[in-house]
């Protein structure tokens, strides 16, 4: 397994599933002298300032460790914050240049409930990762072929060193229990849902849109460039499972002088025809949009239209499970 592949593998675009803003949390690490664990799983991209030293150091985004001097490999455990099936990870070693780890490997696990610590530790591990090289100031790319659920994952140093972040790629695959509970947001990339093809991501990634959680500011959005020609922008969603949309939320938030001027939303199960969800409606900037959806048909994706162009923070579709969506996700 060869890190540093030229071109970004196609995991790359499924979400990570281990991000803060998804509920991403790094529960345990052995050693964080240096610098705090919790800086594996920030949003952004790691920064760094020259000569900015602390107590212990010059500061760093990311995770370190102290330099080993007896035999061992240092730890860290992350819960992602949507569990899912792995398609790949990241281990980004930016502005690590002579204390970033020579090799890393990456270990998952599956765990019901809301375990401690202490129990997250000992749980059964199951490699993913090889033992492989990193190279420093990186983004270290590794495909992963399983198809098990996991909830967590260790990534391991040897011997020890310095990652600004981990990123874990994957397909949402959420407990159905939780699901079949009540009306659902079908988009929620919580729930398994996730972006498949989009017209344009100049200024932010769709699958913000589908993020839990209010939108804090404009950079929290999805967002394209501005339209020279006569076309339209859009987005297309594969739906956490077959369902029937009930009510559409178009959220325009703080996209005051960028966004939409109107906007609809089409539905299909599979392959079939898109039949239409919301006719071509006129938004304002700034604003919370809530519109009831009439119509009986399953769906299992959906296509967001925005016309001309611009920005929107969040996308929900409010549903609920159809018996064949209900089956597919406890199969």
């Amino acid at each position: 397994m060869t890190p540093n592949t030229p071109a970004p593998p196609s995991f790359r675009s499924l979400p990570d599933l281990a991000v803060r803003t998804l509920g991403g949390a790094v529960v345990w690490a052995n050693d964080e002298l240096f610098a705090e664990r919790e800086n594996l799983i920030r949003p952004t991209a790691a920064v760094y300032q020259p000569a900015t030293f602390g107590h212990k150091g010059q500061i760093y985004d990311g995770w370190e460790t102290r330099r080993r001097r007896i035999a061992g490999t240092d730890e860290a455990i992350v819960r992602l914050g949507v569990p899912g099936v792995i398609r790949g990870v990241v281990v980004d070693t930016a502005w690590f240049t002579g204390n970033y780890p020579p090799e890393i490997s990456v270990e998952a696990a599956a765990i019901d409930g809301y375990p401690s610590a202490d129990e997250v530790v000992g749980a059964q591990w199951t490699t993913i990762v090889g033992r492989s090289p990193v190279r420093g100031d990186t983004e270290n790319p590794f495909p992963v072929d399983s198809e098990r659920r996991w909830t967590h994952v260790k990534l391991t140093l040897y011997p020890d060193g310095g990652v600004a972040r981990l990123r874990v790629h994957g397909e949402g695959r959420p407990d159905p229990h939780f699901l079949d509970a009540g009306p659902v947001d079908l988009a929620a990339l919580e729930n398994g849902a996730r972006v498949t093809c989009c017209s344009n991501m100049f200024y932010g990634s769709p699958q913000n849109m589908l993020l839990p959680g209010s939108a804090r500011v404009m950079g929290d959005g999805w967002e394209t460039s501005r339209r020279r020609d006569d076309n339209n922008d859009w987005v297309e969603i594969l739906l956490a499972a077959q369902g029937i949309v009930s009510l559409a939320e178009l959220d325009t938030s703080y996209f005051l002088g960028n966004a939409p001027g109107e906007a609809s939303i089409q539905g299909r199960d599979g392959d079939g025809d898109w039949v239409e969800l919301l006719p071509r409606t006129r938004l304002q900037p700034d604003t919370r949009h809530r519109f009831v959806v009439d119509s009986d048909q399953p769906v299992t994706q959906a296509r967001l239209d925005i016309f001309p162009d611009g920005g929107m923070a969040r996308l929900r579709l409010w549903g609920s499970l159809t018996e064949a969506g209900r089956a597919g996700l406890q199969s």
